[in-house]
């Protein structure tokens, strides 16, 4: 009963929340509904568009029973979820789906948000029996477009190469363990195709000599970037999402890095670095990781 009560007090927070529809825009509910069945990357997508558009029916794509949450800021559970949503701001939060991808049980998105400000970010959320029961995310604040003029989202968003999913994750996941976390940086080439490499770190410059450079500026000022260790690698095609741990700026910090492959190479990057809460500070108990 109490859990049929947090469902129906969800659906009218939601409701409540801001219907303004200003845009058209292609991963809307009502849109997926002439389907007869989503897939779990559209229902992840359609939870998070309901955040702006007040629809009700992606609450139900949660399993109410069981909600592990891993946004330490946000208690666990649908009360969780239902308790960020009764704090909406005037106007209410807005989510634009940028790419969204799907790894056996794992869906996870690429978005623009304002969501206490305008942020980025990737959520992954993972399905047992066509219900959500866990999520994770990495948010950033909005910055201006990098060196070399790209923003944190923009390039493509088309997924192909399908066949070669194992293959390009194999790839991220050699790459992260080799180059970022044992720090045999003299192998970097090994994973580019020259200098061509499309970066959209706010602070990084394209190709690989970019990298490099904003490496060298980082270590003149006496700032580190450490991977620790990584956690987990998607994959959709040609797009891999790799979530890492490690130090930033001496910060405990997360580490989410999409890579775009092309012919067996790293081709583009997007990121989101986010420090990771003081466990003082946590509001549940499930940790940043723990996939």
């Amino acid at each position: 009963m109490k859990q049929i009560i947090t469902t129906i007090a969800l659906a009218l927070v939601l409701s409540s929340c801001n219907t303004s529809k200003k845009e058209k825009n292609p991963l809307k509910t009502e849109d997926m509904e002439t389907k007869t069945e989503l897939t779990n990357k559209e229902k992840a997508a359609a939870l998070l568009v309901s955040l702006e558009t007040g629809d009700k029916t992606p609450v139900g794509y949660i399993n109410p029973e069981k909600y592990i949450q891993h946004n330490l800021a946000v208690a666990d559970g649908l009360e969780g979820f239902g308790a960020v949503l009764q704090h909406a701001p005037e106007g209410g939060f807005k989510a634009k789906i940028v790419r969204s991808f799907q790894d056996g049980n794992y869906a996870f998105t690429h978005t623009i948000y304002d969501f206490f400000g305008p942020k980025v970010g990737f959520d992954i959320f993972r399905f047992e029996d066509g219900k959500i029961v866990e999520h994770w995310d990495n948010l950033s604040a909005i910055m201006p477009n990098n060196p070399s003029n790209h923003s944190q989202t923009d390039g493509t968003t088309e997924i192909k190469d399908l066949d070669k999913t194992d293959a390009n994750k194999s790839l991220v996941t050699d790459f992260i363990n080799t180059v970022l976390v044992k720090g045999e940086f003299d192998k970097l080439g090994s994973y580019f195709n020259g200098d061509q490499y499309i970066q959209h770190n706010a602070m990084i410059g394209d190709g690989v000599s970019g990298l490099g450079k904003a490496l060298e500026d980082m270590a003149k000022n006496g700032i580190t970037m450490v991977y620790d260790k990584n956690h987990i690698v998607l994959g959709e095609g040609n797009f891999v999402l790799a979530v890492s741990e490690g130090k930033f700026a001496g910060k405990h910090t997360s580490f989410y890095d999409l890579f775009r492959i092309e012919d067996g190479k790293i081709a583009e990057h997007w990121d989101v670095i986010e420090a990771i809460l003081d466990e003082s500070e946590w509001k549940n108990t499930n940790g940043k990781f723990n996939f």
